[in-house]
Order: C-alpha cells, then structure tokens, then sequence
C-alpha cells in the first residue's frame, strides 16, 4: 500500500525534530560560547551560561541519540529516502561549532578516553550510509558521502583540539618548540601604517593584542609549569629588547589579553583551527557543503512532493551549516591568531604579501563589523564578602532565602545573596605593580620565580614591626585572611579617616574583602589547606549580638523580597561599623586566648598594632598604606602560589584578579632572565 502525505508525516516528523533540535542546540553553542570569556554578571549573562552548560552536555548525547533513532527508521526501506544525507550532519553536530570544545579542564584531560567515542560514532555512521545505500538515488547518496567526509574531519578536529588542550600535551609541545622570534616584533612596525586604515578606531587595543601574542610564550610556559623559555638560545637580545620596551606599554592589558588567548587553546579549537591545516580545513568544508548541496538538487528526491517535509529539512541543515562554517572562515582568517601566525612564518613571500602590502589589515578592518574582532579584555570587577557584613543581617529572612533553606541550599544561598564585586580601582593596580616589581628588585623570589617569604612578612619587615604583628599572619594561609580580613574591620571602624585617603580606604576594603570572597566562594583560587571550620567557627563568634530586627513596615519589605545584599551596603554600614567597635573592645580587652577566641583576639591585636603605629608616625596616611601594602602582598602571594591548574579552570568562567597578578610576576621574571643572559652574553663575547 502506497505511503500517503499524512503517513509520511507521522512516521517521520519525529526525526525531524531531533534532527532540527540538535541542529538548534548547536545555534545555542555557537551564539552563547563568548560570554564563558567574561564573568557572569546580570540575569542575561547568568541564563546564557546556564544555557551554554545544558547545551553542551545535551549535544553529544542527543546527536548520538538521533544517529541511533535515525538507523532504526531505516529498517523501513523505501525509495525516496533523505535519512542518508541527515547523518553526516550529525557527526558535524558532534564536531560542534569552533568557539567551544570543552567546557570545563576535566574534558581536555579525558580526551584520550574520548577516542574511543568518536571511533564508534564514525564507524556507526559509515555502517549507516553503507546499509541506506539503496533507499535513496545516485546524487543523494554522492551528496551524503561528501558530507560524511566533511562530518568526520571536523568531528576528529575537535577531538585533537581537545587533545592539544590538555596541560601535560602542551607542556610535551612546549619542549619540542624553538625559542620565541622576533619576527611578530617586527611586524608591531605595522601599526603605524593601521592609522590610515579606516575600522580601527582603537589601535591602541590592536597594538595590544599583538604584543599579547608576542609575549603569549610566556603565559603558555607559566601555566603549563615548564619553566621560563632557555634564554641562552634564540634571540636573547632582541627579546630584551622588546622587553625593555613593554615597560611604556600597560601591562595589564596584555596581561588580560594573554589569559583570553590561554582561553582559546583551552577551551576552543583555537590550537588546530590556525594552522596550516586548520585553515585549508577551513576553506574546503564551505566549499564540500556547498558541493553536496548542488548533488542533492540535481537528485530525483528534490523534485518529488511526497517528500516536501524532508526537503524542507534539508534545506535548513544545509544553510545552517554553511552559515556556520563560513562564519568560522571568516573568524579564523580575520583572527588576531592569524597575524601571529604570519608573522612567524618562514614564508618572507606570505608575510609580505598579507603583512607588509597592508592586504590582511584591510581584511581584517572589514570583518571587524561582522564581529571579526573578540572582546579580550577582562571586565576588570573583582567579588567582594565581608564577614561582618554577614553576621550582621536582619533577622527577618528574604522569601527566597527561606526557600533555599527548605530545599536544602542555604549555605549556596548566603555566599551568593551576600556577595558581590567593585571595579578594581587604579589605587590597586599600581599598588599590585609596584609590589610585583619590588619583588624582584629586592630578590625575594627563587630561581623559578617563588616567593620565599611568608605571607605579609615582606611588608612587615619593611616597616620594621614583625614583632608587633608576631602571631596575626597565621599557621595557614586562610587563618591569616580571617585575622586580617576582620582586623581591618575593627581598624577602620576605631579609625577616623580624612577625605583625602579615601582613595586608598576603599582599596584596603576592596582588597580585604576580595581575599574573604575568595575564601568563601571560591578555595581552590587559594594555596594551602581550607579552613571551612575555622570560618564557620568565626561566623558564630561574630553572630553574637549582631544581628539586628529591621523597624517599619517598609525595611521588613525590604528585607522579605531583597534579591542581593551587597557587602559595605550604606543602609547597614552604621550597624556594622557599632557592632565591630563593640567586637573590638571586647577582644582587646581579653586576657589569654581561648581556642574559639584566638583569631578575633589576634583581629584585635592588628588593629590594636595599626593604631599603635598611627599614633607613632602621627599620621594616619602611614598606618593606611602599611595595611594595604599588607593586603596587597596578600594578593601577590596567592596568586604566585595558586595552583596553575586552578588558574587554567577558572578561565573557563572568567578571569580572576589573581591569575593577573599571577602572569605579571611571570612576565617580570622572564624579563629578569633575558637580562641575565643577555649580560652574560655580552661578557663571554657572545654579542
């Protein structure tokens, strides 16, 4: 009995859909990948990173199930049939888009168990068309051959993409390269001519992004832990040269842009998409679908109307994945990866003629509107929880903190409803960088650019009161952030400030409770043991007589439906600051120490030490830039001492300020090895 329209439609609109939903999920990947690059701030940003995480473990296993369902369908053999040429298009669907391969570390580190996964996909999608060979004509069966090779390329190229983001395959990469040249240098010449380029209106950010890739052997070598590069081979003089240079150039900007671009070989394709394969990959797949598509309207199942649904179908699989790919054409060719990738070739014929004739920065001026050009840049906010901002929260509990207990979140909800994040102020910057630098000056890193000291000591040492501040650094790492983090509270709040140190007031407080959002939130960006006892122990202390009821009907609203409770929020910053007096001179006051009471009176020596020294130095300025020299050094310390691992996960979600001042001591100490060799170089004759 003959198939009718409506048979048609019941038998096979279920495979249409699947086909058309894993089409969809790969649109939401594609689209949704760039916000993984920035932290997530805002209800949009939050639901786009929520939709990114669903999609991506959605798409292997649903492109899987469909390959399956669409096997099963073909039991049913007919003539007329379109189900072969859908299949290629799910081995691309499991390629997935290039601006996402993995999303989190842990995938790159199982890539090799992967393989096996991609093997069984391609060997059951060539069993497929092998087996539907006869259910479909001459040019439906050409055209789906053509696609099963497109699909099965770029399917591998994500699975090599996932093994180039691996560390340990990185740091085996790292060894087998030569030394950095200073051909990209070189080609920084060219800026000058972009300024009679129209598109750029930010050649400072162009500049940037070049430099960042000429120093991007750095971050690599740092974040993998192979060492700095052998400064004694290659070019160790124009390397220092260009160091030297950098010092007139912001380094936070190329710092920020050398994570983004750690980014890309982590966690997209970026480390097989600019090569020379990537890029003929790159132009041939266009080329190949576009081939398939002309097979498949010269084939008889085009011109039959028994078949309108599948045609349809088709249609859209076909257009999506030359919008896709021409997208990704575009990309790769406009990338800044492909001028570090001119710029290093030994071709001198290709770099004149994209590089020098000015051709590539046309090209590139051009794409830059169609979204040719990637936001690099860090949003430069950091978090911010302060404990007693915590422990003195109305008593009345939001309606969504009350559902968040009854289901079992509280704790998530507290560090999430008490948090949140200033903009680093330039205060901080240059306090980080002029503490970075002494480092160096004074030798007070190894060999492999460690620090040596504990934690705090190098300041204490510089203004010569490590006796009064004996004790208050802590056994651990965290223990010192909780004595500091609440010492500053009760220092500050016994401290009157003029208008003129208002400046450095809120860096000590932004640095202070940073330390504290980290510890809370985010442990792992921390070295050394985590104390959540000690924390939690510390929080009780605090809670007694601290929390408050709210009066009048509109604060107890206010306190029922309050979606975030920033910390240092001005409608509580006068019952914190009463509260931490009180704290304070209990404390202070206390004779000996308990087990529970050892870290608030140690809080209390602090702050009792910093106003000793203000009264001393008769000034307030000095007991405030000792503090914040203090956190600052704090700051260094973590981030030098943070696991590289932890720095390569977080990028997935976003930079931390700690991964920045983590590279910047990178950078410093490579430029102190080039100038090492270099003099030695120059007094054995070398140069």
């Amino acid at each position: 009995m003959a198939t009718t329209w409506l048979d048609d439609i019941e038998n096979k609109l279920p495979v249409k859909i699947l086909v058309l939903f894993s089409l969809g999920i790969q649109f939401i990947l594609f689209f949704c990948a760039g916000v993984r690059r920035r932290e997530a701030s805002g209800c949009l940003s939050v639901v786009r990173v929520r939709l990114l995480w669903l999609a991506y473990n959605l798409s292997d296993n649903f492109a899987t199930f469909t390959l399956g369902r669409l096997a099963f369908s073909s039991a049913n053999k007919g003539k007329h049939r379109l189900d072969p040429l859908w299949a290629p298009f799910l081995l691309l669907h499991l390629a997935g888009p290039d601006n996402i391969a993995a999303y989190a570390l842990q995938d790159n580190e199982l890539s090799l168990r992967s393989l096996q996964t991609v093997l069984s996909q391609v060997i059951a999608g060539l069993i497929f068309l092998y087996r539907s060979r006869e259910s479909s004509g001459h040019f439906v069966r050409l055209a789906s051959w053509v696609m099963f090779a497109v699909g099965v390329v770029k399917y591998w190229e994500r699975w090599l993409a996932l093994q180039r983001g691996n560390l340990g395959n990185i740091r085996d990469s790292l060894k087998k390269q030569p030394p950095p040249s200073v051909n990209n240098i070189h080609a920084h010449r060219e800026d000058v001519k972009l300024k009679n380029l129209e598109g750029f209106d930010s050649l400072d950010e162009e500049s940037s992004v070049r430099r960042a890739h000429s120093l991007f052997y750095i971050c690599k070598s740092g974040m993998v832990d192979s060492g700095m590069v052998d400064s004694s081979e290659g070019e160790p003089a124009g390397r220092q040269k260009f160091l030297e240079k950098m010092e007139h150039v912001e380094w936070w900007t190329i710092v920020e842009i050398e994570l983004s671009l750690m980014y890309d070989i982590l966690y997209t394709k970026a480390a097989v998409i600019h090569t020379r394969q990537g890029y003929t990959i790159r132009v041939i797949s266009p080329l190949a679908i576009l081939t398939s598509l002309l097979l498949f309207l010269f084939s008889e199942e085009y011109r039959d109307s028994k078949v309108l649904l599948d045609t349809a179908t088709t249609y859209v699989l076909f257009g999506s994945a030359l919008f896709i790919e021409l997208s990704s054409l575009l990309n790769a060719v406009g990338s800044s990866w492909m001028f570090a990738t001119l710029s290093d070739t030994r071709s001198t014929w290709l770099r004149y003629t994209f590089l020098c004739s000015g051709r590539w920065h046309r090209l590139r001026s051009f794409l830059v509107p169609f979204g040719g050009r990637i936001r690099r840049r860090w949003s430069g906010h950091m978090g911010q929880y302060n404990m007693l901002h915590f422990c003195t929260r109305p008593d009345t509990r939001p309606l969504l903190g009350m559902v968040a207990n009854w289901v079992g979140f509280q704790e998530w909800w507290n560090r999430k409803h008490f948090s949140g994040a200033t903009k680093i102020s330039k205060e901080i910057k240059r306090s980080i960088t002029n503490q970075s630098d002494h480092l160096f000056k004074m030798g007070m890193l190894s060999t492999l650019g460690m620090i040596e000291l504990k934690w705090g000591m190098k300041t204490l040492k510089i203004h010569q009161v490590v006796k009064e501040f004996e004790g208050t650094l802590g056994s651990e790492f965290q223990e010192g952030i909780i004595i500091w983090h609440i010492g500053t509270d009760f220092f500050l709040s016994e401290c009157n400030t003029d208008y003129a140190d208002d400046a450095i007031v809120k860096a000590i407080k932004a640095l202070s409770n940073y330390m504290m959002f980290l510890l809370v939130e985010r442990p792992y960006m921390l070295p050394g043991i985590a104390h959540n006892k000690l924390y939690e122990r510390t929080c009780e202390l605090l809670l007694q007589g601290g929390r408050h009821q709210p009066t009048g009907v509109a604060s107890i609203l206010k306190s029922l439906f309050s979606w975030h409770d920033e910390p240092d929020t001005s409608a509580r910053a006068t019952h914190t600051k009463k509260h931490a007096n009180g704290l304070y001179n209990h404390y202070v006051n206390l004779n000996g120490f308990t087990l529970k009471t050892v870290r608030l009176t140690y809080s209390a020596t602090v702050a009792e030490q910093l106003l000793i020294y203000k009264a001393r130095r008769n000034s307030t300025t000095e007991s405030l830039k000792l503090l914040l020299q203090v956190w600052v050094d704090m700051l260094v310390y973590a981030g030098n001492k943070c696991s590289r691992e932890s720095h390569a996960k977080k990028l997935g979600s976003g930079m931390e300020l700690t991964s920045i001042v983590w590279l910047l001591l990178e950078h410093f100490n490579q430029a102190a090895l080039e100038h090492r060799a270099l003099q030695e170089l120059k007094q054995g004759g070398g140069i």
